[in-house]
């Protein structure tokens, strides 16, 4: 099947355009978009192991057919293949499943008399579509205003100018009253939808240019009752503007993207901020996605939201990048009508904004898939003990190992959902003390590792345990105080009596020796000092083994144990005879070796 699917790759244009891999009756399986149909192709012919993740390569084994439509440009080509995602819905996209979460308002201008609806569904009806409005009371505030300041109509009623009288809408003037023939004029109506339109589109500039114009026309026309009606109009959408921009410095419109990705469930966060204020919290999940990787989802997914609402904001931030991420922003520009920014921040608020999504999505992956995952009593009970919001799932330990103050080495171990996760262990060589201080030493770990996780990650554990009393838990707390993450969870554990230090409580929690979050502190702690002790002992013996040897040229870490295995130390290199050595490096490195032992001892 593979080879076949080759012959496809190979006779591909190098063109941007869409592919679609077809299963049995052509049934389509997967589409995706590319600037070069050829290139984009190759990378699915590699061995099943190779490829993107467990999903694709299971999409590829099913194949018997590769399908493509070339487009003249790469946001052709986007468009075009999120078009076929919501159409043929292929098993194996990431789909965005209709949201009826959030509000959106619909305004009908292809109906003769335009209305304005509250809608939680977008369908392709010819109507403009404004939001999601977040929170969703935003949107029943928005329509009323749009009442008030252009009287828009919001009833369902057929508009044929025959009925009697008007609704209480028109006397309250909530609405020009279209429905009674001679209240108003078809032009006038629909000048008032336009108007709407723009102030829902957020185009407040262009709209107040608009009433400025007509407020001039009926002064001068001496119509002045609906000249002082558009003036004041026109004060309210000032003060409105203006109170918006007062929330923030820059008034910023920013989506603000957090993804997590794990035992084959996902959830993306996305923080909306609108005028410099983040307003509420958007929550996406997919149950079953596989080990989809983070940066993928993304790229699968920005398309279809965006699709799916008529308001796009100036920049977009994600915490990594998405492939062909310069077509999203031409695309996203493209339905804005102006530059839209697609940004990976590294430093300053805006990445510590991309920290808190991806916090964010983290939590909101728990509270989604808690009942999917297997739950931990250790963990469980700990957050009863140490009123944790939920049970941690990241545990990091801490020990320092030293001996008379030489070599001092921190240990830091992890507990990741139920087990020890060596690969990501880690030991710090303690470089600004001096002697014996295990608080300063735990001060320097805990700071070192934390200012590196920030820089490189962007997270935290749920929980520190640190290994000792009060004195080593405030060593670290004053660490963490640096760094700016002093709400982190702490306890320190204290060997002769078992007994928990926390932050908050001036006396130690004792904990029933059978307790299950007791013993998981252990389980922690023990493999802490088991690490840092056997951290701290190769360190001494790496020294002692190799302090002389490495004076020696042309001897590497292979020769060195050659030499250790053969005299059993640098004294018995030293006495040992040239014919020995010879035959351990042979002739010319064991002549070497030998002028250099005996030039060193001569010194």
């Amino acid at each position: 099947m593979l080879e076949s699917l080759r012959e496809k790759v190979r006779a591909l244009p190098d063109s941007p355009g869409i592919y679609v891999f077809l299963g049995p009756g052509r049934q389509v399986l997967y589409v995706g978009k590319a600037k070069s149909l050829r290139k984009r192709g190759a990378s699915y012919t590699k061995a099943p192991g190779d490829l993107y993740d467990v999903r694709i390569a299971t999409m590829v084994s099913e194949a018997v057919d590769l399908d493509y439509v070339v487009t003249d440009s790469e946001a052709e080509a986007l468009l075009l293949e999120n078009t076929w995602i919501k159409r043929r819905k292929p098993r194996y996209n990431i789909r965005l499943r209709d949201d009826k979460t959030y509000p959106y308002l619909k305004l009908t201008m292809q109906e003769e008399y335009p209305r304005l609806v509250f809608t939680r569904r977008i369908i392709d009806d010819g109507a403009e579509y404004f939001g999601p409005f977040l929170p969703a009371g935003l949107a029943r505030k928005a329509t009323k205003l749009v009442q008030k300041l252009f009287q828009v109509r919001v009833c369902r009623i057929e508009i044929d100018g025959k009925l009697p009288r008007p609704c209480l809408y028109h006397d309250m003037k909530r609405c020009l009253g279209p429905c009674v023939d001679g209240l108003t004029t078809h032009e006038e109506y629909l000048r008032g939808c336009e108007q709407a339109r723009l102030f829902l589109a957020g185009r407040n500039e262009t709209l107040v240019t608009q009433l400025r114009r007509e407020m001039n026309a009926h002064a001068e026309e001496l119509e002045f009752e609906r000249a002082a009606q558009i003036r004041d109009t026109i004060t309210e959408i000032e003060a409105l503007s203006e109170r918006r921009k007062l929330s923030s410095e820059r008034a910023e419109d920013v989506d603000i993207y957090g993804v997590y990705v794990a035992g084959g469930h996902a959830a993306i966060t996305v923080l909306v901020m609108r005028g410099g204020q983040v307003l509420d919290r958007r929550e996406l999940f997919w149950e079953g996605a596989g080990n989809v990787a983070p940066a993928r989802l993304l790229g699968e997914v920005l398309p279809q939201i965006y699709d799916r609402t008529s308001f796009v904001p100036k920049e977009i931030h994600l915490p990594l990048p998405v492939d062909d991420d310069d077509v999203l922003e031409a695309w996203l520009s493209e339905r804005r009508g102006t530059r839209v920014y697609v940004r990976m921040p590294s430093r300053g608020a805006k990445a510590d904004r991309v920290a808190l999504a991806m916090r964010n999505a983290k939590m909101s992956y728990r509270r989604r898939f808690r009942g999917v995952e297997a739950a931990y009593p250790g963990a469980e009970a700990l957050a009863r003990h140490l009123e944790l919001p939920e049970p941690p799932r990241r545990v990091e330990g801490f020990d320092i190992s030293t001996f008379q103050g030489d070599k001092t080495v921190a240990s830091l171990v992890v507990w990741q959902e139920g087990k020890m996760k060596k690969s990501d262990y880690r030991s710090f060589n303690i470089r600004s003390v001096d002697g014996v201080d295990d608080f300063a030493s735990m001060a320097e770990a805990v700071e070192r590792r934390y200012r590196r996780r920030l820089q490189e990650i962007g997270e935290m554990p749920d929980l520190i345990l640190i290994d000792g009393g009060r004195g080593q838990l405030n060593a670290a707390l004053q660490s963490l105080s640096k760094l700016g993450v002093e709400e982190t969870p702490i306890v320190g554990l204290a060997k002769r009596e078992e007994e928990v230090y926390t932050p908050q409580d001036p006396e130690p929690l004792r904990l029933p020796r059978h307790d299950a979050g007791l013993q998981l502190l252990q389980q922690v702690r023990d493999e802490a000092h088991r690490f840092a002790v056997s951290r701290h002992r190769a360190r001494r013996s790496k020294s002692a083994l190799t302090s002389r040897f490495d004076r020696l040229r042309g001897v590497g870490p292979t020769r060195r144990k050659a030499l250790v295995r053969a005299f059993g130390s640098y004294r018995g290199l030293e006495q040992a005879s040239l014919h020995d050595v010879q035959k351990v490096l042979g002739e010319r490195l064991g002549s070497s070796v030998h002028e250099q032992v005996a030039e060193h001892r001569k010194g």
